[in-house]
């Protein structure tokens, strides 16, 4: 399970993972509502992620570390709603793993400087997606798409092995599916961009 955590959308991701091939069972981005403040919406992203264990009872739970924003206000919500989350998964019994966003980019798009953009085409190619989710939804599916991709063929290497290998992994997956016999730098002026849809629940 992939949680995108925020103070007033939260992305959740259920992935089957097996054999190396990844397949979606739940995706969505959900809105924690507009009434009622702050406190009322993190109560909806509590009972929300809870609502997602006890219905798909994912083995795990994969969620980006924090990273500062440049506004104070806006990187303190954002730890508020990631604890939230966090204390909901750990309710519901499920380890919890955490990656830098950098890693999670490297490991679905094959660079750590990939825009969400870059990612939400991904994630559609990569789950055969019916059209691109929205930028939450693509975030969730992306961390749960970096664990799954750690843990079966990474498991056991150093976090500072982590990038590079994870680089490696990305760029095979990337020659495998477009075709390419040398790996290149994805460029946003170089993807074939699908219709923005919405997400997929």
């Amino acid at each position: 399970m992939g949680i995108d955590p925020g103070s007033r959308t939260i992305g959740l991701c259920v992935l089957d993972y097996r054999r190396g091939q990844a397949e979606c069972v739940a995706l969505q981005s959900h809105a924690l509502g507009h009434h009622g403040g702050f406190a009322a919406r993190m109560a909806g992203l509590y009972a929300e992620v809870r609502r997602w264990v006890d219905t798909y009872q994912p083995e795990v739970c994969a969620i980006e570390q924090i990273f500062m924003y440049r506004s104070p206000e806006s990187s303190l919500k954002l730890a508020q709603a990631r604890g939230v989350a966090l204390a909901a998964v750990a309710a519901g019994g499920l380890e919890v793993y955490e990656y830098m966003p950098a890693s999670v980019k490297q490991a679905v798009v094959g660079t750590g400087r990939a825009d969400k953009l870059q990612v939400a085409h991904m994630i559609q190619r990569l789950l055969k997606l019916p059209e691109q989710p929205s930028a939450d939804g693509a975030d969730a599916a992306a961390v749960a798409l970096c664990h799954a991709y750690r843990a079966s063929a990474l498991g056991g290497l150093s976090a500072q092995g982590d990038n590079e290998q994870l680089k490696l992994a990305a760029q095979s997956r990337y020659r495998r599916r477009s075709g390419k016999k040398g790996w290149r730098s994805v460029d946003p002026a170089t993807l074939k961009k699908p219709p923005v849809g919405g997400g997929v629940g």
